[in-house]
């Protein structure tokens, strides 16, 4: 082992996970020239090229590949380390990275993020709140909020809530269209949707629950387009209720015909799910969950 610096594989990692040099240095705390000189520390003491480096980042060669999984093994065993001897984790500093649906992250969980924050100033939190789906196994994200419950891989999954969703409109589209009576009439109107070969999961392909060949006529990946532009009257939509509260400008379509029901689940990675920090903040995000139940499932 002479040459080699364990310690150098948090660099490694780093620049694995994120492609970028100077990304990988912000994340660590240092400067980029540290973070290439540590790296190259490591390949000379392995003697082995972990990186093709371009100008449009880092991307693992065939050896890096491999030591990424014995790397991430030695971060796990660390981590429980730091968790299990000496309580070593109770001080609830660093980071927690969050994934979550757009919706959800960006309309439920951020405005309440700041309480766990303002709670534990030393906490760190990255909120990733995009339509995908996150890896735990590859640290895209140390606690995750999915739509299905993962029947693989070594994690856990709490149920957070089921939720409601509905057709809406707005009250200006509404008024200018011909009425929705039932299911078939929305083949007469405006749809706003999923691009239909990009959807990350089942569980948002809505359209063919509510009625046949259903297609959109403005369609996006992203959820919080989809409010908008049902907002600005583009058409009809199928919404959370929990994303559509407060927005007096927007009504419910066959609210008793159309009423789909979904489940946020909360997963982390058993090795990750012991440690302090991320226990508090998965804690949190189910309180929260909980608190809202009424925002969720209006009618109970």
């Amino acid at each position: 082992m002479h040459g080699f610096d364990w310690n150098d594989l948090r660099y490694f990692l780093a620049i694995a996970r994120s492609g970028k040099l100077t990304t990988a240095a912000r994340q660590l705390g240092v400067d980029h020239t540290t973070v290439s000189r540590r790296v190259a520390a490591l390949e000379e003491g392995l003697k082995a090229t972990l990186f093709e480096r371009s100008p449009h980042g880092y991307k693992l060669t065939d050896a890096g590949e491999r030591l990424m999984a014995h790397a991430e093994m030695i971060e796990t065993a660390a981590h429980q380390a730091l968790s299990d001897i000496g309580e070593a984790d109770l001080s609830l500093t660093g980071s927690v990275r969050i994934g979550a649906p757009d919706g959800f992250g960006s309309i439920f969980l951020a405005p309440r993020l700041w309480t766990l924050c303002r709670r534990h100033p030393g906490l760190e939190i990255d909120l990733v709140a995009m339509p995908r789906q996150f890896s735990l196994s590859k640290r895209e994200a140390d606690v995750a909020i999915v739509l299905a419950r993962p029947t693989t891989g070594r994690l856990k999954a709490r149920r957070l809530t089921d939720y409601l969703l509905g057709l809406f409109a707005s009250k200006d589209y509404l008024a200018r269209r011909s009425p929705i009576l039932k299911p078939a009439d929305l083949k007469d109107h405006r749809l706003i949707g999923y691009i239909e070969d990009m959807i990350f999961t089942p569980e948002l392909d809505y359209l063919p629950l509510i009625e046949k060949d259903l297609k959109t006529n403005f369609a996006s990946t992203n959820l919080i387009a989809q409010l908008n532009a049902t907002r600005a009257g583009a058409g009809v939509c199928v919404l959370p209720y929990f994303m559509t509260a407060g927005i007096p400008e927007l009504v419910p379509v066959l609210p008793r015909d159309v009423r789909i029901r979904r489940t946020f689940w909360l997963i982390t990675h058993a090795d990750l799910a012991g440690m302090l920090r991320v226990r508090v903040t998965s804690d949190f995000i189910a309180e929260e969950a909980q608190k809202a139940k009424s925002l969720f499932l209006p009618d109970g």
